[in-house]
């Protein structure tokens, strides 16, 4: 296939596909991974002009760095890489999450991160999640010290509110801000996405596929996905809530049969025409660990939805049934 169409990371970053690649699922969370598939998706992307590649030192506990440390020496100029840092787990103890914001802890997280990745600087370094203790101030200040020191080019925020971005950006510049949204999760729409639009940070949405539910793949998490996949603990895909949420797909497969389209493709689509809705740049990151999907989703980019198409997809996510997580209370929705 022919390449994406590039667009600017924030105001005066490198030139990045409109789609990037989310690496999470390649180290845990979605089962077994077979590792030469995942490395072939890799290059496929490279190949389609997906050049934004985004991971994080939480992804297997590092393992998803040091599995793209590799590929990111083979390709490092023609790739922006980004990590994050702030949820802190510990190798005794599988079920805790932390939040860590702190100035020493930034420092730490950063040295680790630049180890396993093998570079010398990282080109887009996000705050994972905010931890409301620290102020705001000592923690971008922190990671702005970063990039005076050349270990970081560009700073990101995740799961934050309109204001908080806004507080942060009087810090240093921000060049991205990372949270969710699709057709099934759309509270960033609250506040986050105007100053956003406003301050001319690019928006990354993760999990641009509600987390696989909206390709259809499976109906009840609980007894379509393996034992190993955090799916099946998601408010959104067991139980009543599955059953009233896949009937919510109805009009993304209809217009899919309609463009000769997957669904997938369909909800990727109208989350990259957010850019002409909102007036700002969008370049979701989904994740796959096989190469046919990628350019399924890469070629989500040439599909324009019409404004018939858009008005029957607009009710879905004020039907939704469940909460993005069971613990909601680290993102931003809880904040607002």
């Amino acid at each position: 296939m022919s390449r994406i169409p590039t667009t600017r990371l924030g105001t005066g970053g490198p030139e990045i596909g409109v789609q990037g690649f989310g690496a999470m699922g390649i180290s845990e969370f979605y089962g077994d991974t077979d590792e030469a598939a995942a490395r072939d998706t890799l290059d496929a992307a490279l190949e389609a002009g997906v050049t934004l590649i985004d991971t994080a030192d939480v992804y297997g506990q590092g393992a998803n760095e040091r599995f793209l440390a590799p590929f990111v020496a083979a390709h490092r100029d023609e790739i922006t890489l980004a990590t994050k840092f702030a949820i802190e787990r510990r190798p005794d103890d599988p079920h805790h999450r932390g939040i860590r914001n702190d100035p020493a802890y930034v420092r730490q997280a950063v040295e680790g991160s630049l180890s396993r990745l093998g570079v010398e600087t990282i080109d887009l370094y996000y705050m994972h999640r905010r931890d409301p203790a620290v102020p705001l101030a000592e923690s971008v200040g922190a990671m702005a010290e970063l990039v005076r020191e050349g270990k970081v080019r560009h700073l990101g925020l995740s799961e934050v509110t309109g204001p908080e971005l806004r507080e942060a950006y009087a810090v240093h510049p921000i060049a991205a801000l990372q949270s969710e949204w699709s057709l099934f999760s759309r509270d960033v729409e609250r506040s986050a996405v105007g100053a956003a639009a406003e301050l001319g940070v690019t928006f990354v949405p993760y999990s641009p596929l509600g987390r696989g539910f909206l390709t259809g793949a499976f109906a009840d998490a609980s007894k379509d996905l393996s034992g190993g996949d955090f799916r099946r603990h998601q408010p959104r895909f067991t139980g009543e809530n599955a059953v009233r949420n896949a009937a919510l797909l109805e009009p993304v497969l209809k217009i899919a049969a309609a463009h000769g389209a997957t669904a997938a493709q369909i909800a990727l689509a109208w989350v990259q025409q957010r850019s002409a809705v909102h007036g700002l740049t969008v370049v979701p990151i989904p994740g796959t660990r096989k190469r046919s999907r990628l350019l399924e989703n890469a070629a989500a980019t040439r599909i324009t939805l019409t404004d018939a198409e858009l008005a029957a997809l607009e009710p879905i996510a004020g039907e939704v049934a469940g909460d993005r997580y069971p613990d909601m209370s680290s993102t931003a929705a809880a904040r607002e």
